[in-house]
């Protein structure tokens, strides 16, 4: 039998206002996502404006004024006039609340589109000044005296080659495809390839890095000293990946000096003939703030150029008490609320983003200061609780946020690593032993370079504990080959 009554419950529920996940949504963009958004915001609401753009003309409305009406006009702009673009603004809050779990109510989208102007484009894209490989080969084929069935094959090669410049399909996958067309044989498409392989770059076109060195290696006059690099390249190559110089020296029968020249020239081959024709763009990477020091303390502030400053349009703002059409009156009305909760939420999202900029130098200091052997242990906790925001707002502005230091350009995130104990008593963050591991890299014989044993025992010999496995983690992280790898005869 069912029962009807009131049940009274307290609970707590988190409201998110449209202003709310707005301010949110900016806080995790970066920069170039934050100009394309701006961008869009321009060019949908009138009454969004930059302040640089204030002094525009407003858009004519009205017949061309008289001459008396002119001159009225211009007196009257001598005059400064009061700004009273401001209007109730307190249906926005002071603060804005950034700790609310924004994946679970918002999905994140960023835009790759140009933003157009002076002030949203602070870089133009630089289309790259080299032609692509293709095109660079196609340009070759076209100027040759190859016949027009030659010529179609050595398209298709072509457009069969991959950035490095290597053969992708197999000359029987392609034989199938022109078989088809044109009366070939495999003998052709082989010699068509041959051809190919000695235009510029020398090499290209090559199906494997044995072959693309042997092309490479043809083009050198005839001697002891390329016999034996040939011999070499073509039988004992996986000697050399494993740098086993004493077993080459036995096979080919030559002294070190002999295999020191072949590694020489070896060394000036080209692995990746494509790689130099890439018509891949640049990718910049734009600074959120700067840190300078002056007068004996580091200063952080914004990079004005991603941190447009944005304001009310008065001249449409002001239409709102003209307009009489209920319809126009919900227009403006929302779209100046809009641009209101937009200002709004940029200004939220600078202000978080230096606070937590100069919280993390001031942690670091001794980095800027020294380098990354000095960097300290830090964790996003040690910055949400002195900044008093939670851990997530954190995780949001230190993601694609860029910090130009005199040490260079880098991510929020690279300040934070975690620590290891030393025999002080106090802790080392991993970045720093990162940078002691590769700087004892640097500093070892090529010809006998330290094992991971050896490394962990120097570290333990400066105090810091830190097991074998820790340190080929660290040095794997870092793409250095272990030590048989890193064995050389001639210092690159």
């Amino acid at each position: 039998m069912l029962k009807q009554g009131f049940d009274l419950r307290l609970g707590q529920t988190l409201s998110m206002t449209p202003q709310l996940q707005q301010a949110i949504r900016l806080l995790q963009l970066s920069s170039l996502e934050l100009q394309t958004e701006i961008q869009q915001a321009l060019e949908e609401n009138p009454l969004l404006q930059l302040a640089d753009d204030a002094g525009e003309s407003v858009p004519e409305l009205t017949a061309a004024p008289t001459a008396e009406e002119q001159a009225a006009e211009s007196r009257n702009e001598e005059t400064p006039s009061v700004d009273d673009t401001r209007a109730d603004q307190t249906d926005i809050p002071d603060e804005l609340n950034m700790d609310a779990e924004w994946e679970d109510i918002y999905d994140t989208r960023s835009s790759n589109s140009d933003s157009g102007g002076d002030n949203s484009s602070f870089l133009e894209n630089q289309e790259s000044a080299d032609s692509g490989l293709q095109e660079h080969l196609l340009w070759q084929i076209r100027m040759s005296n190859l016949s027009s069935i030659d010529k179609q094959i050595a398209e298709t090669l072509i457009g069969s080659l991959d950035e490095a410049g290597y053969l992708c399909d197999s000359l029987e996958e392609i034989f199938a495809i022109l078989s088809h067309e044109l009366p070939i044989e495999l003998e052709d498409i082989e010699t068509v390839l041959k051809y190919i392989q000695r235009l510029d770059p020398v090499g290209v076109g090559a199906r494997d890095l044995r072959e693309c060195m042997l092309v490479q290696l043809s083009q050198f006059p005839e001697t002891r000293l390329l016999l034996k690099t040939r011999q070499l390249v073509e039988k004992n190559l996986d000697l050399m990946e494993r740098r086993d110089y004493k077993e080459i020296q036995k096979r080919l029968k030559i002294d070190q000096a002999e295999l020191e020249e072949m590694i020489l020239l070896l060394r000036s081959l080209q692995p990746r003939p494509g790689s130099a024709y890439s018509a891949s763009s640049p990718d910049y990477i734009v600074p959120d703030v700067f840190v300078r020091k002056f007068k004996g303390h580091w200063v952080v502030s914004l990079n004005a150029q991603v941190t447009p400053n944005l304001q009310i349009n008065q001249f449409y703002a002001d239409m709102l008490g003209q307009v009489k059409s209920e319809s126009d009156t919900s227009y403006f009305k929302t779209n100046l609320q809009q641009a209101r909760w937009l200002i709004r939420s940029v200004e939220s999202r600078n202000s978080t983003l230096l606070g937590v900029a100069k919280a993390i130098v001031e942690r670091q200091s001794a980095f800027m200061q020294y380098g990354e052997q000095a960097m300290k242990p830090l964790v996003l906790r040690d910055i949400a609780e002195e900044l008093e925001m939670h851990e997530s707002t954190i995780s949001r502005v230190t993601t694609n946020k860029y910090m130009h230091t005199p040490r260079g350009v880098f991510e929020f995130k690279y300040f934070f690593s975690s620590q290891v104990d030393t025999d002080t008593g106090s802790s080392c963050s991993s970045t720093a032993i990162r940078a002691m591991l590769k700087k004892l890299i640097a500093e070892e014989s090529p010809a006998s370079p330290l094992s991971d044993n050896q490394l962990t025992n120097l570290l333990n010999q400066q105090g810091i504990n830190v097991a074998r496995r820790t340190v080929a983690k660290y040095r794997e992280a870092m793409s250095i080959p272990p030590s048989h790898e890193r064995k050389a005869l001639v210092p690159s």
